[in-house]
Formats: C-alpha cells, sequence, structure tokens
C-alpha cells in the first residue's frame, strides 16, 4: 500500500492516509523512524507492527490515564478514544485490556454515580444521566436495587427537602401560585406527586 497523504494534526502530531485512507496518527519521530513520507510504498508487515507496537500501545495507555483522571462508563471511555483518532480496533483492544485489570466497570459505576447523587435528585433524573452515559438500562435497575432501599423514597425525600431550602421556600409563607411552581418544577426534575406533597406537608417537621 501507497502513503497518499501525511496531514499535520500539530507541530509535532501527523495524519497518515494509506491508499487514499486514514489510517493512524504518529508523532513527527515516529514519521522518520518508520520512513513514512507521501508516495512510500508501505508492506502490509510494517503498517501490522506500527498498529499494534506503536497505535495500540498508545491506545491502551491513553485509556489508563483517562480512567486514572475519572471514573468512566465503558461508552464514554470509548467516545474518548475515537475522539483521539484511534482505530476501532485499537479502541476495542485499549477496552478490553483496562477491563482486564477491572478499571472499567459500568455496574460499579452505576452504583457510585447513584449513591452521590441519590440525596439531591428523583430517580428518574438519575436514571436519565445514567442513559446519557451510556449505562445499558439493566445495570441502572440494579443499582437503583442496590443503593434504594425498596418501598421506601429515603433519597427522594432527602432529595426533596434539599431543594426546597436551596430555593428557599417556606409551605407556611408560600401563596398559591408559589406553591404550584415549586410543584411543578419538582416534578419536572421526575419527582412523584406523593412524595413532593408528603415533604411540603411535614416539611417544619423534616426540615
Amino acid at each position: 500500500m501507497t502513503v497518499t497523504k501525511v496531514e499535520p494534526l500539530t507541530k509535532m502530531k501527523f495524519k497518515v492516509y494509506l491508499d487514499g485512507q486514514f489510517a493512524f496518527v504518529l508523532y513527527k519521530g515516529e514519521l522518520s523512524r518508520f520512513g513514512i513520507k507521501e508516495g512510500v510504498n508501505l508492506s502490509e508487515e510494517m503498517e501490522e507492527k506500527i498498529r499494534m507496537e506503536v497505535i495500540l500501545k498508545r491506545a491502551k495507555l491513553r485509556a489508563l490515564h483517562l480512567l486514572e483522571d475519572m471514573d468512566r462508563t465503558e461508552a464514554a471511555l470509548r467516545e474518548k478514544l475515537r475522539q483521539g483518532m484511534y482505530s476501532a480496533d485499537a479502541v476495542d483492544k485499549a477496552v478490553e485490556y483496562v477491563k482486564s485489570f477491572g478499571y472499567l466497570n459500568d455496574a460499579r459505576y452505576a452504583e457510585n454515580f447513584v449513591r452521590s447523587r441519590k440525596g439531591g435528585k428523583s430517580r428518574k433524573e438519575i436514571r436519565a444521566l445514567l442513559m446519557g452515559k451510556g449505562v445499558a438500562p439493566e445495570l441502572a435497575d440494579a443499582a437503583f436495587e442496590i443503593c434504594y432501599d425498596r418501598g421506601e423514597d429515603d433519597g427522594e425525600e432527602e432529595a426533596v427537602r434539599k431543594i426546597l431550602r436551596k430555593k428557599r421556600f417556606n409551605p407556611e409563607d408560600a401563596d398559591e401560585v408559589q406553591t404550584q411552581k415549586i410543584y411543578g418544577y419538582l416534578a419536572r426534575k421526575g419527582f412523584r406527586y406523593d412524595t413532593v406533597r408528603q415533604v411540603i406537608q411535614n416539611y417544619n417537621e423534616d426540615a
């Protein structure tokens, strides 16, 4: 195959095209090391060597660094690697690599996510956030089972109280319009009417 284009990304990084198709990103020193420049024929063996010894190694290290920076879902990690212009194959292998060490675990991520937010958001809102992060529905359901006591609204009621305090809403001082407004706000946040009514009715006792 032929190197048809070497396109600068930065002063030190370049996109390499083989037979007209984007292949991988290499640093300036790597271009020199592998003798890559436009018009050069690249053997399949050399391409495989670059992909395995350079690109895949870099993808694995990048995945580790991203997970050291913060916990992520598999979907989020894959997206970050794709943004780094790694091939689908390199992304798959890098994900499997970090999984093998237990660094990537969507079930654990979902549990930690629910625990950290159940006192400030509704279950509906938390679930929507998890879905947006690419967590599978069954893993989200399992996390809710673990993090909430069955049949209880421990997290929901406390979350409503926190929002009322933050909004400086006092049921005794609020008129009908203000009360309807806070009900509407909490409903849009995903809190059930019965939960909101219970908290507001007992607000002075619970606050």
